[in-house]
């Protein structure tokens, strides 16, 4: 029943005549902030405890060292996360998530949630088939 309110909401919205070219600009800026294979990744692991590199490493399986360390770096330059340099023998660095990253959130929420759904759906279609 929820789900056909948003349904009903999203399609209403979508189906509203608005400034494409101001949108398009909109969506390509989001996408240029946290598009690619990574970024969403790293945020959630993030959020989920993983501070260090070599932890955030383990929790994202298939990346690589030097991608990482790549998307870490544009991620800091978008303030979507803080490096924080601990001056300790050895030195130790963290990476937390900054309040403008939590602005996020919801979307990363309803875009597990759709992945979930999405998910279920292919296998659903693809046992029907068989």
């Amino acid at each position: 029943m929820e789900d056909d309110i948003r349904l009903e909401k999203a399609r209403e919205i979508l189906s509203t005549p608005r400034n494409q070219k101001e949108e398009v600009q909109a969506l390509q800026d989001t996408i240029y902030v946290i598009g690619g294979k990574w970024k969403l990744p790293i945020i959630n692991s993030l959020c989920n405890g993983n501070k260090r590199f070599r932890d955030i490493q383990r929790s994202i399986p298939g990346i690589t060292t030097r991608m990482l360390s790549r998307e870490l770096k544009e991620m800091e330059a978008n303030q979507l996360l803080k490096r924080t340099v601990i001056p300790d023998t050895p030195v130790m660095v963290e990476y937390t998530v900054t309040n403008y990253c939590y602005t996020f959130g919801d979307i990363i929420l309803e875009m597990i949630k759709w992945g979930k759904q999405h998910r279920e759906m292919i296998r659903t279609k693809r046992s029907e088939n068989k």
